[in-house]
């Protein structure tokens, strides 16, 4: 099976055939999951002792599989939080997979780490991270806040050497995403979630202050959000980064969604005190146009995650030479070059290209929030935040809002799913797809 022949010629071309016409198809058929019992029927058993062949595997992918799927570059798929990668990072998707490259150290991916180390340069400038920042594209946000809070506790217990059997604590908030709380429980730490929304430094320094002595020492470091996935809210990263630089505490900064407004100067100016963390992460993958799965993590100072994730083994030995090995910087060893993609389109498009797809999905999600104030039977929630909308129906149930969204996908029209504000079910658009057109909010808020 690793033998090149014709057979493998023909499957070579149908594969690159499909993969070009997907990635061209505009818009995408939204398509939408099917019962598992619906695809035994239709598909039956895929792996067999003998194999079905090439193109029989690509036929029953391409004409079942793949339609249960949903779109997620689809511009009216406006839940959770979509993805809209450039034509020219999904197509060099497929040259990372062919190269074969090994992303984990510089020794084997020397070429590969040198333009993914261009990418979060671009990044850290944005968030006016200082030069010696750097860090290491991981699968996305939940690794990402794993591994920075991973380092925050290693550096504390390095530094204070009484709290190496302590249990640590972390604060956060409300708003916070759930990977934070997943990453504490992993770590066997606990966590603090106060504040409302919007966590500030108050919040911050009230719990703080309330905390009895020895809870005082076990607390290692503050999780704040740039853009909350729900709502997309920026949390007060400058009053968050007083309290942390007065209190000797860690901050690290959650931006997997809401990041990616660094790019935009429209909103940059609510990014402020960013540069003051420790760490931060944003997914590409989410709004800056990269295909799954690609989490830029970075360090203010990457030697403190390195001492706290360096594997060590006889046949690593090679590895410690003083190079940049991306794998030292998150709970990872083996990695694909993620980053590439990302570096491929920025390097073919240009930095300002960038600029101008986030405004434009910031400016459709504000013209949007104004149809729906102006829209008879709707209205807003909260403000709008970033490129996100938050509204009701009044006199909606959540069965009433369920129903429609379904008919929505029946229909093939779009994907907008209900959230939760302070207990009450709600709809909700995230736009980061540069292709989401007012005409398409306009056909969606008609069906309302």
């Amino acid at each position: 099976m690793h033998e090149l022949n014709k057979d493998m010629e023909v499957l070579t071309q149908a594969i690159i055939r499909y993969a070009v016409e997907r990635v061209r198809m505009d818009p995408p058929t939204l398509d939408a999951a099917r019962p598992e019992s619906e695809l035994q029927a239709m598909v039956g058993q895929t792996i067999t002792q003998d194999g079905l062949g090439g193109l029989e595997a690509l036929r029953l992918f391409t004409d079942v599989l793949a339609p249960a799927c949903i779109s997620v570059d689809h511009p009216r798929l406006l839940a959770f939080v979509p993805a809209a990668p450039t034509e020219a990072a999904t197509l060099f998707d497929l040259v990372v997979g062919a190269s074969s490259i090994f992303g984990g150290t510089w020794l084997e991916g020397a070429g590969g780490v040198y333009a993914e180390n261009q990418a979060l340069r671009w990044i850290a400038d944005l968030a006016g991270f200082p030069a010696e920042a750097g860090g290491v594209f991981v699968s996305g946000g939940t690794a990402g806040n794993l591994s920075a809070l991973t380092a925050a506790r290693h550096d504390w217990r390095r530094l204070n050497e009484d709290k190496r059997q302590i249990r640590g604590l972390v604060i956060s908030s409300r708003g916070a995403h759930a990977s934070i709380a997943q990453a504490t429980y992993v770590m066997d730490v606990d966590l603090i979630e106060t504040g409302g929304h919007r966590l500030t430094g108050e919040d911050v320094a009230a719990v703080i202050a309330n905390l009895a002595p020895e809870d005082r020492a076990r607390l290692f470091a503050v999780a704040c959000t740039a853009g909350t996935t729900n709502l997309g809210i920026i949390d007060d990263m400058t009053g968050i980064a007083d309290v942390c630089e007065r209190e000797d505490l860690w901050m690290h900064v959650d931006g997997a969604y809401g990041a990616a407004g660094l790019a935009a100067p429209s909103v940059r100016q609510d990014f402020n005190g960013i540069e003051r963390a420790d760490s931060f992460i944003v997914d590409p993958h989410k709004w800056l146009f990269a295909p799954f799965d690609c989490c830029a993590l970075l360090y203010r100072d990457p030697a403190t995650a390195r001492r706290a994730h360096q594997q060590k083994g006889d046949y690593l030995e090679v590895l410690y030479d003083g190079v940049w090995n991306p794998s030292d910087y998150a709970h990872h060893l083996s990695r694909r070059a993620r980053g590439l993609p990302l570096w491929f389109s920025l390097a073919t498009h240009g930095t300002e290209a960038y600029t101008v797809a986030v405004e434009k999905t910031i400016d459709v999600a504000k013209k949007a929030a104004t149809m729906i104030e102006q829209h008879p039977r709707l209205e807003m929630v909260v403000e709008q935040h970033l490129s996100i909308c938050v509204f009701r129906r009044p006199g909606w149930s959540p069965e009433e809002y369920s129903a429609w969204s379904e008919k929505l996908m029946e229909d093939g029209l779009a994907f907008v799913t209900t959230t939760k504000h302070d207990g009450e079910t709600v709809l909700r658009f995230c736009i980061v797809n540069p292709r989401t057109t007012v005409d398409d909010i306009r056909l969606i808020l008609d069906t309302l």
